[in-house]
């Protein structure tokens, strides 16, 4: 059974709580929108829900480093601290904005580098999704694993798309067109990382991939598949920095050959 009283665990539950309480009053009342760049969102709600998740992190661990989207830092392989908050207060901005009920709180913690543990909100649905290092994932309670599927033609395929619309774009399409060509069932786009890898874990997809994404779209969701009994990796299976990067998340079976596919239509990207 999963420990809650890891202290982490706590904060990180409370933390997304406190922010999912925060999304759900301002889509009540509303709120103001600005783009940070084309197609590129932030609302007075990520602000204010990124302000409740460090105000309970800050009180509890005074002397944590915080990596969170609306408040950037960068951060290299080299100057990663010893305990660091990975956080995203309002993954699905466009679905938000746009009143749609897709949206999650995302936070990690991670002690060297290295993910302990997760968790991943949507407040519109109440869904939590928990995950701790060698303790497992979890939904609403319910332990998660990933899908058994052996074969592409046997499942969903998850996706997103960057904010680049030329090269990045064109390769994600060639990309699924290649899928279709496989006999998969479908694939799903719905703008929330977090909980597209959540997806993942849930067995609900077979895949996911994304040609970019910050380290707050992917840590919680990271650990999810992981703890699930997938894989998460860069889109041609590197093991993941903490910063941007493209991500493949399945369940472990499938991801050689969405590799291959992704060397295929995408290696260009990355070379």
């Amino acid at each position: 059974m999963l420990d809650h009283s890891t202290p982490e665990l706590a904060v990180a539950q409370q933390a997304a709580a406190a922010a999912g309480q925060v999304l759900l009053d301002f889509a009540q009342a509303g709120f103001t929108v600005r783009e940070k760049g084309v197609s590129d969102l932030v609302s007075e709600a990520d602000v204010a829900a990124e302000t409740a998740v460090l105000a309970r992190i800050r009180q509890a661990f005074p002397t944590h480093d915080v990596l969170a989207e609306e408040s950037q830092t960068e951060l290299t392989a080299t100057n990663v601290p010893e305990h660091l908050w990975i956080i995203d207060p309002l993954d699905g901005t466009t679905n938000y904005v746009h009143g749609i009920p897709h949206y999650a709180v995302s936070i990690a913690y991670l002690r060297d580098g290295q993910p302990e543990c997760g968790v991943v909100f949507n407040p519109a649905r109440e869904d939590l999704f928990v995950a701790v290092r060698n303790q497992g994932a979890w939904h609403n309670g319910k332990r998660l694993s990933v899908g058994p599927q052996t074969s592409l033609a046997d499942c969903l395929v998850g996706l997103g798309f960057y904010y680049d619309r030329g090269a990045m774009m064109e390769a994600t399409l060639a990309t699924v067109q290649a899928l279709f060509q496989t006999g998969i069932h479908g694939v799903r786009r719905f703008g929330t990382a977090s909980l597209d890898l959540s997806a993942v874990a849930r067995g609900h997809y077979g895949a996911f991939f994304e040609y970019q994404l910050s380290a707050w779209d992917f840590a919680a969701g990271r650990l999810l598949v992981e703890e699930a009994g997938g894989r998460c990796t860069t889109a041609l299976g590197e093991p993941l920095p903490i910063g941007r990067s493209s991500v493949l998340a399945s369940n472990g079976t499938l991801h050689p050959v969405m590799e291959k596919i992704i060397r295929e239509k995408a290696g260009h990207l990355f070379a």
